[in-house]
């Protein structure tokens, strides 16, 4: 096992600020876990300048700071979206009349992190396995959770792009042509991507809102494009629409 001592002692400083309540000093740090003072001070020093430890000069002491709970709950909001959705994804692949792929993913950045994945019988092989990061903008599940954010939300998703990543040649190419298919989804009530991941597939996507209407994750369907019609996407797409919105019921606690 590789040893990496900077890393390690990282960590340790951080589990360590973890399990106390209050601020801790360096000195104390740097005798409960045996390290140089010196290096404790260099690594607090670069965590704050990261964002993870804050300092309370009052004490000269240190904490941990808001953001390493937002990884927290971010992360366990992903579980919890996972476990919701899974039945729901099960219920949608095995109603469905073709052989499709469902999968829940959320939004990072201007990318879309595939969270949860059901395969279904005679189902195409996919790129939406869990943990695997696409474009948003090129993706049916991306197009539906940025459908449902205002226009400077999605402006400061993509700043300053004159144009934007394709995978296969389709796609929207700018941001005015972005604007234009988000407006057209949040019109349909459900997005859909044709051959823009990868040819031959299409996916339709609808984003599952929380209480107070901001999307929290994306629910999708992809499928093969031979063997399906402009019929698929028009019976699939309110499908999925029904499954985001059931989601988004089990999510926030309503009937």
């Amino acid at each position: 096992m590789p040893r990496i001592p900077a890393a390690r002692n990282t960590l340790a400083v951080l589990r360590y600020l973890a399990a106390h309540a209050g601020p801790v000093r360096a000195s104390t740090l740097a005798r409960d876990l045996g390290l140089p003072r010196s290096s404790v001070y260099q690594l607090v020093h670069v965590m704050m300048d990261e964002g993870f430890v804050v300092h309370y000069p009052e004490d000269r002491a240190y904490g941990l700071s808001a953001l390493v709970v937002e990884i927290g709950s971010a992360s366990l909001q992903t579980e919890r979206l996972g476990r919701l959705a899974t039945p729901l994804m099960e219920r949608l692949v095995a109603e469905s009349p073709l052989p499709v792929v469902a999968h829940l993913a959320v939004l990072s950045g201007a990318e879309v992190t595939y969270v949860a994945k059901v395969q279904g019988a005679r189902a195409p092989t996919t790129v939406s396995n869990v943990g695997v990061r696409l474009p948003a903008h090129l993706t049916a599940t991306g197009r539906a959770v940025l459908s449902r954010l205002g226009t400077q939300q999605v402006r400061a998703l993509y700043p300053s792009r004159e144009s934007l990543i394709r995978r296969q040649g389709p796609g929207p190419s700018s941001l005015a042509e972005l604007d234009r298919m988000l407006a057209d989804t949040r019109a349909r009530g459900w997005a859909l991507e044709n051959g823009d991941v990868m040819a031959d597939y299409a996916s339709v996507g609808a984003a599952a809102l929380d209480h107070n209407g901001y999307p929290v994750a994306g629910v999708g369907l992809t499928f093969r494009l031979p063997g399906a019609d402009a019929a698929a996407f028009d019976l699939l797409g309110p499908a999925v629409a029904a499954t985001a919105d059931a989601l988004g019921a089990r999510f926030t606690g309503r009937s």
